[in-house]
């Protein structure tokens, strides 16, 4: 992983590269400030203070080397992503802004500089560290764990199925463990057969060394608040018997991204040190097209009791996670959050950049809306509504798997999730895309995390207030 503690450094003094940011409303009256020379140079290159990302080196105003000027939105409230432009283009050195801190946009800062290479035989050469200088060194062990959470997100979604399967879903979690003291627990075969029957209905179509699993792990001190974390982990989706065309199937490696952002959110808890009681769950599963792989009609238990009608074998994701949320909620967690790359309706509704927020609880909306405001991490709230119930009514069983209509896809999925969780415990569910169809400063194309960042600024508001 990218050493992002190298790239943020307490600012001592020293020399270094100065940073000046300006927009539309101030570049004018900063450019009449600057040297004849230096307003020659940018009109030579065009610079005009509005395009966004647009910057362009100046000659230091004293001494020698440089000095960069740099267009943002609104220089009195930078975005976590304002300098993230910077971080990719610049070339290694120490840097500072020369008025103000950066506040949430080192973030972007740090994330600008990483690369997945894991699959480059020739890997883009090492420029070194863009190193940024801030007086706000209270902040830079948050802003590297929030890094790290992001990356550990991404580099996991943008890894081909071939080499991310539940076994490796298991090592992730396992290596969570080692480092920050958490024990894990998995549940497989006869045992995941007769306590998850959805988990192993899903999986049990897959070859052997891809067998279904439930990954669980425990941290914290028993006396804290408890917390219950789910993310699905289908690994790969086929779309089972209900095959998916070619083009839904392509990038299915990422309907593993719910996994990613819960594993991200569990490191961050633990990192960060928020007093809770962790209980992470990872249903992980690879939904294959197999002799042996689940069929349209079958009726299938769950470990709630519930018989579930299977209506169609691609929406997988619903059954892994309703066995996962039973289990989370028996310990009686003060609320739950899952994760999950639940549904098309949901991108048709909201686009790729926003993920959908479902809540039974009020506080818990409103506080997971305010969270995402101000860490600039967007979410959308969309209704559990009732009326829609009966779209999951089943002639056989105690409800099926899918709803009888095309419509309100998101909210049916949700809808059935909500069936598996108690009445007055808290719960929030994220259908989320988990991926970037198109490339922006700090954000490649690729795998993305959304909701992440907002999702732990409501728990580390709620439980270190």
């Amino acid at each position: 992983m990218t050493d992002f503690a190298t790239m943020l450094h307490a600012d001592r003094g020293g020399p270094a590269h100065t940073i000046h940011l300006v927009d539309k409303n101030n570049f004018g009256g900063w450019a009449k400030r600057q040297s004849t020379s230096r307003r020659a140079l940018l009109e030579a290159a065009r610079f005009d203070g509005k395009t966004g990302f647009q910057f362009a080196f100046l000659p230091a105003e004293q001494g020698d080397g440089f000095d960069v000027v740099s267009a943002v939105a609104n220089v009195q409230e930078l975005s976590p992503w304002c300098l993230a432009r910077l971080g990719e283009a610049l070339p290694a050195g120490r840097y500072r802004l020369a008025e103000g801190e950066p506040g949430p946009a080192m973030l972007g800062w740090l994330l600008g500089q990483h690369r997945f290479t894991d699959y480059k035989s020739k890997p883009d050469p090492d420029r070194g560290p863009r190193v940024l200088l801030t007086q706000q060194a209270a902040d830079i062990d948050e802003t590297v764990a929030l890094a790290e959470a992001t990356v550990m997100v991404r580099d996991l979604v943008d890894t081909p199925a071939a080499d991310l399967g539940p076994v490796d879903l298991e090592a992730a979690a396992r290596m969570l463990a080692d480092r920050f003291g958490a024990k894990v627990e998995v549940a497989a075969g006869d045992v995941l057969e007769q306590g998850y029957p959805m988990i192993a209905a899903v999986g049990q179509g897959a070859i052997r060394e891809r067998a279904p699993r439930l990954i669980e792990l425990h941290w914290g001190k028993n006396s804290d608040p408890r917390i219950a974390i789910v993310g699905k982990g289908v690994c790969f989706d086929s779309g089972g018997l209900d095959i998916k065309p070619a083009g839904g199937m392509r990038l299915m490696k990422k309907d593993m991204g719910g996994a990613a952002h819960a594993l991200a959110l569990a490191h961050l808890v633990m990192n960060l040190k928020l007093p809770v009681r962790l209980h992470l769950l990872v249903p992980a599963v690879e939904n294959s097209v197999s002799g042996s792989a689940m069929r349209p009609g079958d009726v299938i238990g769950s470990r709630k009791g519930l018989k579930v009608e299977i209506d169609n074998t691609d929406a997988e994701g619903r059954l892994i996670l309703g066995d996962a949320l039973t289990k989370a909620s028996e310990g009686e967690p003060e609320l739950v959050l899952d994760f999950a790359t639940l549904t098309g309706a949901a991108r048709v509704a909201l686009g790729p950049d926003l993920p959908a927020m479902f809540a039974n609880d009020e506080d818990l909306a409103h506080a997971l809306q305010d969270s995402a405001k101000a860490v600039t991490d967007p979410i959308w709230r969309m209704p559990l509504w009732d009326g829609y119930d009966e779209m999951l009514k089943s002639d056989l069983a105690d409800l099926a798997n899918s709803a009888d209509s095309p419509m309100a896809g998101a909210v049916t999925a949700a809808l059935f999730l909500r069936r598996f969780v108690p009445d007055g415990t808290p719960w929030a569910h994220f259908d989320t895309f988990a991926w970037r169809p198109s490339p922006k400063p700090g954000r490649p194309k690729g795998g993305e995390a959304m909701g992440l960042r907002a999702s732990f600024d409501m728990l580390k508001r709620r439980f270190t207030a």
